[in-house]
């Protein structure tokens, strides 16, 4: 039997099950009796198929059911007559469950045309599965010329761009080339330069003894000048110490001559002037008063026979004095250390001290006032060597003045003014006795 007849057979069956009371279904389908159609067909295709084929009257209720649900095709099967618009597979079915006279050449011609309906249908689906291969063969072969030109494009583009690869590889090898030849070169000219220099070096270390040997040379005749200058001290120092008697004694007999009254303490001085001076300049710091502390050195020289000078004005290059004697302390300290032994020297002699600091680097010195001391700070842009030559040029002629500091330009610059220049060791150690 073939299949899709078989498949008829068991779906005619499993519907006229339904109709069946339980006594008239055989004993093997009776399990499935619950099952719904479509189910039981699906599940009990082989029980309904062998009930049908052995069971005469299991056959015979089935036939009576087909009967009743076609009719009009149950009475051509009947008949041998079967219509030719029939489905074979229904035809060979119904001959089945039938058995009318013939129903087995029924059910072989119904089961031949089934055949050939069926290879019929497979010829239709091969021609429509050749026809979608054939579309599908040309759409490949589309494709794959538009890729075939897709990729010529591409290679035509790699072509193009391999040739300028080439040509920047040949231009970088020739720039290549030619760094390496000027790297060659530039090794050989640092390497006479090398040369040349360490020529230089040895010229130069030479030249560097000679005149180690020739400091050596100049240091020795200076310690030489100083011996001599310290054994003629002595007699200058005497002939000075003449020289300022018999101008005092000359200055005390010219006062009673001409009458001349005092200076009174609070009389203006012509330092003073210069105070007021910077005082009022713009860019630059005024006078202010800060304190300090006086540090024991050794004993004075003659500073302390300047200070006792009638009228005598004693000038100090701060920090030239500081920094030589206690440059380690912060700047805000060295001040108030030299401003408070200088106001005590000028409290034991009666002297006008005046000491000047370079005030480019100080933005406000504190208000504190030491009696009988002056305090000046330069303006920025001058220092305070400017300053102190300025307070020498602003004495009158004749009176004495004295300017601490170990600046040589200062001291050659005040002296050629008529001032006194004193090494500031002189003055540390006047401090430090005091």
């Amino acid at each position: 039997m073939p299949e899709p007849v078989r498949q008829r057979v068991v779906a005619l069956a499993s519907e006229a099950l339904d109709g069946l009371s339980a006594d008239e279904v055989p004993a093997s389908l009776r399990p499935f009796r619950r099952f719904v159609t479509a189910r039981r067909a699906h599940l009990a295709a082989s029980p309904l198929a062998a009930a049908v084929e052995r069971d005469a009257a299991f056959r015979a209720r089935v036939a009576a059911s087909v009967r009743t649900a076609v009719p009009e095709l149950a009475a051509a099967v009947d008949a041998g007559d079967p219509p030719a618009a029939a489905d074979p597979h229904d035809v060979a079915a119904l001959a089945l469950l039938l058995r009318p006279d013939g129903w087995e050449a029924l059910v072989e011609r119904a089961a031949g045309a089934a055949l050939e309906a069926g290879e019929r249908a497979a010829s239709a689906q091969a021609q429509e599965a050749l026809a979608r291969a054939e579309e599908q063969l040309a759409a490949a072969r589309a494709q794959a010329r538009a890729d075939l030109e897709r990729v010529r494009a591409d290679a035509a583009a790699l072509k193009a761009e391999v040739a300028t690869l080439r040509r920047s590889l040949h231009e970088a090898r020739t720039a290549r080339r030619e760094a390496q030849d000027a790297a060659r070169a530039a090794q050989e000219e640092l390497e006479v330069l090398r040369r040349a220099a360490a020529a230089a070096q040895g010229a130069a270390d030479a030249e560097l003894r000679r005149a180690r040997a020739r400091a050596g040379e100049l240091e020795a005749a200076l310690e030489a000048a100083r011996r001599a200058g310290r054994e003629g001290r002595t007699s200058a120092d005497a002939r000075l110490r003449l020289l300022l008697d018999t101008l005092l004694e000359a200055g005390q007999g010219l006062r009673r001559e001409l009458a001349l009254p005092p200076v009174a303490p609070g009389a203006p001085r012509p330092a003073d002037a210069v105070a007021a001076q910077e005082a009022r300049a713009p860019d630059g710091a005024g006078v202010t008063d800060v304190p300090g502390r006086a540090r024991p050195e050794e004993d004075p020289g003659a500073l302390e026979q300047l200070l006792g000078l009638p009228r005598v004005h004693l000038l100090v290059d701060g920090y030239n004095v500081t920094k030589l004697g206690y440059g380690g302390l912060p700047l805000q300290d060295q001040r108030e250390r030299l401003v408070r032994g200088a106001a005590a020297l000028a409290a034991r002699h009666g002297a006008e001290v005046t000491v000047v600091f370079d005030g480019a680097d100080v933005e406000r010195a504190p208000a504190v006032r030491e009696r009988g001391v002056r305090v000046l700070f330069s303006r920025p842009g001058r220092t305070a060597d400017e300053l102190v030559r300025r307070l020498v040029a602003a004495e009158p002629q004749g009176r004495p003045v004295v300017v601490v500091s170990s600046d040589r330009e200062v001291a050659d610059g005040v002296r050629a003014r008529g001032a006194r220049p004193v090494a500031s060791a002189a003055l540390l150690r006047l401090l430090g006795r005091g």
